[in-house]
């Protein structure tokens, strides 16, 4: 191994550093804000991009608020092996920034599993606002990303809470988001489904 290749490993190793010192000080300065400054933050952050992403995915948003409304148990049984998978993924990818390999896979694991998950999260909050707000008689979609905006926020305002439950509220979302994609190629709605020309009427 020459010079020029140990400058190569030597890069790759400080590039790795960076990167886990960058993660380090974004969690220092989010530990540093004060309990209202996080829950502004909390609450502002799901309202928008609830707003977008049930604006944008017009067909699998609602649709997953509702597949969370009306099982949340099989969503949370199917979400929490999915997201112990999608965080190994992330890590893995995030330890091989630094090599020759991870440069492009690497990045490309930790952009998706950093965008998936916390949208999904954001979506399990609307499902469990939808959900209060629809015992008080406001069955409405919007009220219900305007509760779990403010669920979000309140929950913020303790670091274990905000733990506890943005994993409740993960699994949640992705359990139901997995269901949803994996229901769209197939007919569940009855004056869809096929009936065999010896079974008609």
């Amino acid at each position: 191994m020459g010079p020029v290749d140990l400058y190569g490993v030597n890069g790759a190793v400080l590039e790795s550093i960076g990167h886990f010192a960058a993660a380090g000080l974004g969690l220092e300065t989010y530990q540093a804000l004060g309990a209202l400054e996080r829950a502004g933050v909390h609450a502002g952050v799901t309202l928008v991009v609830a707003m977008v992403v049930l604006g944008l995915l017009q067909n699998f948003g609602p649709q997953t608020v509702t597949k969370s409304r009306r099982s949340p148990v099989i969503s949370i049984c199917i979400g929490i092996p999915t997201l112990l998978v999608i965080g190994a993924v992330v890590s893995t990818g995030y330890l091989i920034i630094g090599t020759s390999l991870g440069t492009f896979f690497g990045i490309v694991l930790v952009a998706v599993g950093l965008t998936v998950v916390p949208v999904l999260t954001i979506v399990g909050f609307v499902a469990v606002g939808h959900a209060i707000a629809a015992r008080f008689g406001r069955d409405q979609l919007w009220v219900g990303v305007v509760v779990g905006s403010l669920l979000s926020g309140l929950v913020a305002l303790s670091l274990p809470i905000t733990l506890v439950a943005g994993l409740f509220a993960g699994a949640l979302g992705t359990g139901a988001g997995i269901r949803v994609m994996r229901g769209a190629g197939g007919s569940t709605h009855p004056s869809e489904r096929t009936v065999p020309p010896a079974n008609k009427i």
